[in-house]
């Protein structure tokens, strides 16, 4: 009997993901098919077969793609959402939309867009984010100087998520997509993300030389950096004529313990001693 428990919710567990997606895939193409039929009914009239709203409406949204790429139908977009971007009510729910799409967008994946584990300092916790606003150019005052990046922590199953602006050098990138990580945070982290190609490695790297720099604090006056020749000194570590070694001193005062030649040394007597007669 444990057997076939076993076996029946392993194939449920097969199962029920592939029936889920293709239920969910079939409701979406479904209310495609009827919402661009709905708009599409006066041209085409009663000429249909099966697909055909759905091919239609793809083929809209490509054509609105590229209209709204010119920069003529861009002017009349900004025209066109002025509505939308001065009532109220409609004016918080239209920007947080359209913010929230246009950070998907391909044209906008800058290094700003970047996965990041945040580490507070002398806690071992690490909590993963996404990069999503560097320096408070454009904030209100308040807001504590410095270097400083906006990161966005997902919750589980995307009920919520909290910003926090922390010091950069407190994130560390990391080679996963916002993609992956939002697929990630959706379920909790349960699943094992999958390996990355090279733009991710780039995009990362990228992003911790630029940390690297901001956070390397400045060289004091006086302190010689490593790797830098001394005055004086050549390449390979001998003294250019005409110089003094850095150690040598130049005041004529004798190292204490090191004779030096034509000198005499400290408690001697200085008195002529007579050469012995034959």
């Amino acid at each position: 009997m444990s057997k076939l428990s076993r076996y029946f919710f392993r194939g449920l567990i097969t199962v029920l993901p592939i029936a889920l997606t293709l239920y969910l895939l079939f409701i979406f193409l479904a209310w495609t098919e009827s919402f661009a039929l709905a708009f599409l009914r006066p041209f085409i009239g009663n000429f249909y077969f099966p697909g055909l709203g759905l091919m239609l409406g793809i083929l809209a949204i490509l054509a609105i793609g590229y209209l709204v790429s010119l920069e003529r139908v861009q002017r009349f977009m900004t025209f066109l959402e002025m509505p939308f971007t001065n009532l109220p009510v409609i004016k918080s729910i239209y920007s947080s939309l359209k913010s929230f799409a246009d950070y998907f967008t391909p044209s906008a994946k800058t290094t700003n867009q970047q996965v990041v584990v945040l580490r507070l300092p002398n806690q071992p916790l690490e909590v993963v984010g996404l990069i999503t606003r560097r320096g408070a150019d454009g904030l209100p005052e308040g807001f504590l100087p410095g270097e400083r990046v906006a990161v966005y922590l997902p919750m589980g199953y995307m009920i919520g998520g909290y910003t926090v602006f922390v010091p950069q050098e407190w994130v560390t990138p990391i080679q996963m997509s916002v993609e992956e990580a939002m697929r990630s945070s959706l379920i909790a982290w349960m699943a094992r993300a999958e390996a990355q190609g090279p733009a991710a490695a780039e995009a990362a790297g990228a992003m911790q030389k630029e940390i690297d720099a901001h956070s390397r604090p400045p060289a004091a006056p006086g302190v010689a950096t490593p790797g830098a020749t001394a005055p004086g000194a050549t390449a390979s570590g001998a003294v250019a004529p005409g110089s003094a070694a850095p150690s040598a001193p130049t005041s004529g005062v004798a190292t204490p313990g090191v004779a030096t030649p034509g000198a005499a040394a400290p408690g001697a007597a200085t008195t002529d001693i007579p050469p012995r007669q034959p």
